[in-house]
């Protein structure tokens, strides 16, 4: 690594305000270590609470057979949510305020009082669709956060039994009305529990720690989709919708 942790770290922070994510990783450097990586993402997730954002929860990412197919990358990994960055759903979403907006269908989990699985419900993850580095990394992926952009959150209230499990309910893309993607719920066998259980020892490695509270991306089976302004979409899992549209 040719450059300091704290440096990459403050860089990373502009980009993310320019909506200019890894400038870095589209210049010659030497290659980053995941726990290199890892570490500028809790430096730049530091000065982000520094400047008043709060932790909203955790990612467990690059966890799927069509991610894989998309970009060649094999996780899973983990980033951070910010409560800034989280919508509710019928939210209007700026295309301009992201770079390449794209959207995946995803389960998460709300983290109850006892530690446990409080809750699980479908979401929209935001993504900057942007990688610089060529061939892509996982490097590159952490560092920008696994390329996460927010979260449009349904109504919470259901949870857990909302889904029907016994069904085995599918989660479902659409856009404009239309299906663009569908399969299971979940990307790891044993489904929400065992990405809880990725995702803590994880977190551990590297001195972070899930809370009550926390929201949880599970991890999709699906792929990712550049959307644009004009786009409804929605996401359906089981009985819940959340949707958004683009302007």
């Amino acid at each position: 690594m040719d450059i300091a942790i704290e440096d990459l770290a403050a860089r990373q922070i502009a980009d993310y305000r320019r909506q200019s994510p890894g400038t870095y990783f589209g210049e010659r450097h030497g290659s980053l270590s995941l726990d290199e990586a890892y570490r500028v993402q809790t430096e730049v997730t530091r000065l982000r609470v520094q400047d008043g954002d709060k932790i909203a929860g955790f990612k467990v990412g690059c966890t799927s057979a069509e991610i894989e197919r998309q970009f060649g990358l094999r996780g899973p990994i983990h980033a951070v949510l910010f409560e800034s960055e989280l919508r509710r759903s019928g939210a209007a979403l700026d295309a301009s305020s992201f770079a390449n907006l794209a959207i995946e269908g995803e389960m998460a989990a709300r983290i109850g009082a006892d530690g446990r699985i409080a809750a699980v419900f479908p979401v929209i993850e935001l993504h900057n669709l942007v990688f610089r580095s060529e061939p892509k990394t996982l490097s590159e992926l952490i560092v920008n956060n696994g390329l996460n952009a927010g979260v449009v959150l349904p109504d919470e209230t259901a949870g857990v039994d909302a889904l029907g499990q016994g069904a085995m309910p599918s989660l479902s893309v659409l856009v404009n009305g239309k299906p663009i993607d569908q399969g299971p719920l979940w990307s790891l066998t044993g489904g929400a529990a065992a990405s809880l259980q990725w995702l803590e020892a994880n977190l551990k490695r590297y001195g972070g720690a899930l809370l009550p509270g926390h929201l949880i991306l599970t991890g999709t089976p699906l792929g990712i989709h550049p959307v644009g302004p004009g786009d409804h979409v929605e996401v359906r899992g089981g009985s819940l919708r959340v949707h958004c549209d683009v302007v």
